[in-house]
């Protein structure tokens, strides 16, 4: 193998997955590393996938999204691949900004009670 291949192991350690993760990845067709026998090894290709995998997780996108979108690529090319990126990042920079909206409202409204709890200790702490 050249040097750019990288083997399962090398694969797990350098994304910080399990060898689980990994072999999912494989088996939903999101990865399809080279093999000699039993081993599995990994080259460029594969390596930017996986990066693009782990950055499309870690944007909240499912990973049927994500396969799906990584298929565009054989099927249609780089330009159609962009213009569906684009559409799939708008929607979840929506669906992200109304999280942020709720969690912003959750968070004043427990600091709101908290608050409120706290200003009843100090207030007579007889009655408590």
């Amino acid at each position: 193998m050249t040097e750019q291949m990288l083997s399962f192991k090398e694969m797990c350690a350098r994304f910080d997955v399990t060898p689980r993760t990994l072999r999912y990845y494989e088996y939903i067709e999101l990865l399809n590393p080279g093999k000699e026998g039993r081993a599995r090894f990994y080259g460029p290709r594969e390596v930017a996938r996986m990066t693009l995998i782990l950055r499309g997780r870690r944007f909240g996108f499912s990973l049927e999204e994500v396969r799906q979108w990584l298929m565009l690529y054989d099927q249609r090319g780089t330009q159609e691949q962009y213009r569906v990126w684009v559409d799939l990042a708008d929607r979840q920079l929506a669906e992200l900004e109304r999280q942020r909206r709720d969690l912003d409202a959750t968070i004043a409204d427990l600091r709101q009670l908290r608050d409120a709890s706290a200003a009843t200790l100090t207030e007579d702490p007889a009655s408590a």
